[in-house]
């Protein structure tokens, strides 16, 4: 039986490389996505493919959900538990952008409220419902051969700890969600299921085109040890190294995804 992860906002960017990485080793898949069922669909496609020419057969499923909205995270997990009957990697990876970079002194409790909801609040339940599940997993597998325990992996920023004075809401929420892998790393560690943070830099997704100029410059300037770009699939060989059980004596991690951007240089 294929292993099984939920990857929420894996329609594209960075949800999708995780997705397609998970793939070619022979997960099956929940694709996890707000708008854009085509794009969905697109995903799930790609990682059947990939699978195939990797010699192996998967399923990817799209599945509509807004983490924000408790009854649609609740039908997400449902669907997974109703198509595939397990969970074995859950990652918390949709998050949403300002709507506009505002100055700190100007940002509104509606775009406040957005991020929060959509970025630390929707991944704090989302990961409850599934840790619930995990845990009947684990306790269920004492009885059989199978030893394979659950993760849950979270894709965070360097906005958790780098401040962005025109996305001040945006950086709050990823500070609150740094909080949710070592809570729950202390909360599950007895039932083996083991947590991390994946916190990316400059990664290049449809959320930055927008500053693509902004940032090259910056790069070019020095802002990283490794002077280019982030891509999708570096994140998801980071996923990918926690799927594929090579962190067995870490739990509660955070993972730099990010040129090196968190090294202090005099």
């Amino acid at each position: 039986m294929n292993p099984v992860a939920l990857v929420t906002g894996a329609s594209r960017g960075i949800g999708r490389g995780i997705a397609l990485a998970l793939a070619r080793t022979g997960y099956d898949l929940v694709v996890g996505f707000v708008r854009r069922p085509d794009a969905a669909q697109e995903s799930a496609e790609a990682c059947r493919r990939v699978a195939a020419e990797a010699g192996l057969k998967i399923r990817a499923l799209p599945c509509q959900a807004d983490v924000a909205s408790a009854p649609d995270r609740k039908a997400l997990i449902e669907f997974a538990r109703n198509q595939f009957g397990r969970l074995d990697l859950l990652v918390n990876n949709a998050g949403v952008a300002p709507e506009s970079r505002a100055d700190l002194l100007e940002v509104t409790e509606d775009s406040y409220d957005r991020l929060m909801g959509v970025n630390a609040k929707g991944p704090f339940f989302l990961t409850q419902l599934a840790a619930r599940w995990m845990i009947e997993q684990v306790q269920a597998a004492a009885a059989s051969s199978d030893c394979r325990k659950p993760k849950i992996v979270t894709i965070s920023s360097v906005s958790a700890y780098a401040p962005s004075v025109n996305r001040g809401d945006y950086c709050m929420a990823k500070a609150a969600l740094s909080m949710l892998t070592p809570l729950f790393a202390a909360r599950l560690g007895e039932y083996g299921i083991r947590t991390y943070e994946i916190r990316p830099g400059i990664v290049e997704t449809d959320m930055t085109a927008g500053v693509r100029l902004k940032y090259d410059e910056l790069i070019r300037g020095g802002l990283t040890p490794i002077a280019r770009w982030g891509s999708p699939d570096d994140v998801g060989k980071a996923v990918l190294a926690i799927a594929m059980d090579l962190l067995p004596f870490s739990t509660g991690e955070v993972i730099n995804v990010d040129g090196g951007f968190h090294v202090r240089r005099l």
